[in-house]
């Protein structure tokens, strides 16, 4: 009985991801880098107020990262796409880190699925545990389907230079990089 409410959870929320995926790879006109909507103008001043625990339990406001370009990554351990981007991402962070590009992953879960997969998956860049809090965050940048992955690109000045919801394109987020 017990197991079959786990299983039923289970396929509600995979279900869920996936209808949130191609809702939002949908309304944002599939491989666009535009989001649904114009990310809102305090979007990133909303970032820099944050201060999520690290996945290693410490807090750490997100505004040590002002004043640096940011590749913010909204992702979840139960997202296929956020699991199989994560070592391109992982592997340009330090490609970038020598121009001073900062990556951090924002975790759309609970803190044990996150260090559950920290554990099995290494990641080169910070990551922090922000809940469905999170989903919130990312709809401010306009996010408004609530799909994962949805990464954003923050210049030095605080400006959004790009948002991609869906997996990332290496390619695509490397000329926008090195745009930068």
């Amino acid at each position: 009985m017990k197991s079959t409410r786990i299983l039923a959870a289970l396929v509600v929320a995979v279900a869920a991801t996936v209808g949130g995926f191609y809702a939002g790879h949908w309304f944002s006109g599939g491989d666009s880098v535009a989001a649904t909507t114009p990310a809102s103008g305090n979007a990133v001043d909303q970032l820099w107020k944050a201060t999520p625990p690290g996945a290693s339990g410490t807090s750490v406001p997100l505004a040590s990262f002002k004043g640096k370009p940011v590749v913010v990554n909204f992702w979840a351990s139960w997202c296929g796409p956020c699991v199989k981007e994560m070592p391109a991402l992982s592997a340009m962070q330090r490609d970038y880190e020598k121009k001073g590009i900062k990556f951090i992953g924002l975790g759309v879960d609970s803190e044990k699925n996150i260090n559950d997969f920290l554990k099995k998956v290494q990641v080169a860049y910070p990551v922090y545990v922000t809940g469905f809090g999170g989903a919130d965050l990312a709809r401010s940048f306009g996010n408004n389907a609530g799909g994962l992955p949805f990464t954003v690109v923050i210049d030095a000045k605080g400006q959004i230079r790009s948002t991609k919801l869906g997996e990332i394109d290496p390619a695509e987020l490397k000329r926008t990089l090195d745009s930068l």
